[in-house]
């Protein structure tokens, strides 16, 4: 395992009601991320249904299983990491918001299931995820050969003790699948990235959908990778692109060494 210099790349996908149709979309997407360059792939969350309610649970039986083997071959083809956002996982009875990790041989090298649920109160939105989801109870890190990542999905960046333990983990870089909302996502989304990239000097990437104007859940979009300085590296407004940045780990060592927070 080497801190070798890679470009990431994460793909800012509007999700259709029709899943073949975004799945399709994702697959070209993938692909023309790998053929411009990037070594690793993010997908945001819940990329593969309609971020609702009504939708979870009708579209977790069409069959994880086919999507877990598409990513794997998205990730065998183009030679690739890929962290494949979130799909609704079916598993003992249960349903999980699943990050599965592909190598660059299409081997699941990684499953991390949101450990805390979307259950908010706030003005203007009332949500619980957990009304459909159970939580996961597992900090995910993975070794790949650029250096070691770890990886989370959105609502778990707000309890900074889990960045923590993944950084002291080793992992170098975080992958945050997400889907902020236009009451969070303007007043929280960016500076909370930042904030779990300074606090432990990594580099982070924040995956978010692209905004489904009209939708019942609007998601902010504005995907972004920050360095571990806490500045932006590239960021992107709401709309379905690709947002790629050049990383290198070693930049890590040297911000901890000049500004040694992490170590105390």
């Amino acid at each position: 395992m080497e801190n070798t210099p890679f470009k990431a790349a994460i793909c800012q996908i509007r999700t259709e009601l029709d899943q073949n149709l975004t799945m399709d979309k994702a697959e070209a997407m993938v692909r023309e991320a790998a053929e411009n360059g990037a070594d690793v792939v993010c997908l945001p969350e819940m990329f593969n249904c309609p971020y609702s309610g009504e939708y979870f649970r009708k579209y977790a039986p069409l069959g994880h299983e086919n999507h877990v083997k598409r990513m794997q071959d998205w990730a065998r083809k183009n030679k690739i990491v890929l962290i494949g956002g979130s799909i609704p996982e079916k598993s003992d009875g249960k349903l999980y918001n699943t990050c599965f990790v592909f190598d660059e041989n299409g081997r699941q090298i990684a499953r991390h299931r949101k450990i805390h649920l979307f259950d908010v109160d706030i003005p203007g939105m009332r949500y619980r995820e957990s009304a459909t989801f159970s939580p996961g109870n597992e900090l995910t890190v993975f070794d790949t050969r650029f250096g070691r990542f770890g990886v989370a999905i959105c609502f778990d960046v707000r309890f900074p003790e889990l960045f923590r333990a993944m950084a002291r983990r080793g992992a170098k870089m975080i992958f945050l699948p997400a889907q902020f909302n236009m009451k969070t996502g303007p007043a929280h989304w960016e500076i909370t990235l930042r904030m779990r990239a300074l606090d432990n000097e990594v580099f982070f990437a924040g995956a978010a959908a692209a905004r489904h104007d009209g939708f019942a859940y609007e998601c902010w979009g504005h995907s972004a990778f920050s360095d571990p300085f806490g500045m932006l590296l590239s960021t992107c407004d709401e709309k379905e692109q690709i947002l790629y940045a050049d990383i290198d780990l070693s930049h890590t060592d040297t911000i901890r060494a000049q500004l040694p927070t992490f170590s105390c």
